[in-house]
């Protein structure tokens, strides 16, 4: 028999037994059962896909005879696959047959699966070159044992890690060379760019290192649901039923409006400050639209709220547009009044926000578009949250007699 005899026959043999179990009804199966099964067709969907990448690493002349620029390719086509995977296939196909001949048995005898073999070949594949041929052998046979107990996220662990067992001094400084290239390649790729829908929101794509990633969120979620130190949530207001997500966008609102300019490099010769310009009646009546130094446009109560924090300056014009006021000396609360603020208030002084007060912002009771004062009487603390709600024209809020505001939509 030839030996595309015996590959056609192996497929009929397949397909012949697949067709035969069609007629079985698995819910009559018990749990032992299942179980075994589950097992049993797991190993053989690995040796029948080890087998598919032992005839695919020899597969060349069939892209050469379609015209196809390589088997991927001609595999992209002809299965129906992504791109990605299509080339994926290809190139771990070509690393088991030229290069990890033990890991290719150990596939095609259902020990690993294609996961698997594909995460140890990458973790080989990245060992330095100039490796003795016992250490890369015994690197490739340690992995492969690794691969009966774990799965390919912990293995590419192991594997990034393998030379520190095997040879910790060769270890160490491979460890040190792929930081600073990951380093480096992360520096390459940072990247941040902005698109704006035309409907008030403007996406916002970046691609940072790992670390500053991890600071990030590490901020963010000290924003979003802090705990009190009893380990209960410390959030009880609306936002905190938002989904994550919401929460996380929100809170990187809130981080950038908390900012400090002064820490900021300078910008114009000048301290970093976002400009924005609008009218006086504009600004008493909340009603109209503000313009920011970048184009942007603001409502006029939504300035009003950012007039409370040290990170917006409001140019006000007069009549005939002249600059009747470019912010004022007693517009923002200083640091100390902060910490008065946080000793007094303890938490955002909305109703039954729990919000603490490093996690607060400072508001004008009475508004300093009309007037208000930037003192302790005329101060309160509120959420991030909440100072939306005290600067958004359809609410209304009550003052309790405790001192703390009670917020209700307009009827």
């Amino acid at each position: 028999m030839t030996s595309a005899q015996l590959v056609r026959e192996c497929g009929q043999t397949i397909a012949s037994a697949l067709d035969t179990v069609e007629s079985v009804e698995f819910c009559y199966l018990s749990p032992a059962e299942k179980a075994e099964s589950l097992t049993m067709l797991a190993r053989l969907q690995a040796r029948v896909e080890a087998t598919t990448l032992r005839l695919l690493a020899v597969a060349d002349d069939v892209a050469e005879e379609h015209g196809s620029r390589d088997v991927g390719a001609w595999l992209q086509h002809a299965l129906h696959l992504d791109r990605a995977e299509a080339r994926r296939a290809m190139n771990l196909a070509r690393s088991l047959d030229r290069h990890w001949s033990a890991v290719a048995c150990a596939h095609r005898a259902g020990v690993m699966t294609t996961a698997q073999a594909a995460t140890i070949v990458r973790a080989l594949d990245d060992l330095p070159d100039d490796l003795e041929p016992d250490l890369m052998t015994r690197a490739e046979q340690a992995l492969i044992s690794h691969a009966i107990e774990f799965a390919p996220k912990e293995l590419r662990c192991l594997g990034r890690r393998i030379l520190d067992v095997l040879a910790p001094e060769i270890g160490e400084e491979q460890e040190r060379r792929r930081l600073a290239d990951g380093e480096l390649h992360a520096r390459k790729k940072t990247s941040l760019t902005t698109h704006t829908h035309g409907d008030g929101t403007t996406t916002i794509k970046i691609r940072v290192p790992d670390s500053a990633a991890d600071r990030l969120t590490t901020y963010l979620h000290a924003w979003t649901n802090p705990r009190r130190p009893d380990g209960t949530p410390g959030r009880t207001d609306a936002m905190s039923e938002a989904p994550y997500a919401t929460r996380l966008g929100h809170a990187f609102c809130a981080l950038l409006e908390h900012l400090d300019p002064a820490d900021l490099p300078t910008h114009g010769g000048t301290a970093t400050t976002v400009v924005v310009t609008l009218p006086l009646d504009r600004l008493l009546d909340g009603l109209g639209v503000a313009v920011s130094g970048t184009d942007g446009r603001l409502s006029a109560s939504e300035v009003r709220r950012l007039a409370c924090t040290a990170n917006i300056v409001p140019v006000v014009l007069g009549a005939k547009s002249e600059v009747l006021d470019v912010g004022r000396a007693r517009r923002l609360f200083t640091t100390a009044q902060r910490r008065a603020l946080a000793v007094r208030d303890q938490r955002c002084r909305a109703d039954g926000c729990d919000m603490p007060a490093a996690w607060s912002e400072a508001h004008h009771l009475h508004p300093w578009s009309r007037g208000g004062v930037t003192d302790l009487d005329n101060a309160l603390l509120l959420c991030s949250h909440h100072h939306h709600r005290a600067h958004d024209d359809r609410y209304l809020h009550d003052r309790l007699p405790n001192g703390d505001l009670r917020f209700h939509l307009r009827r």
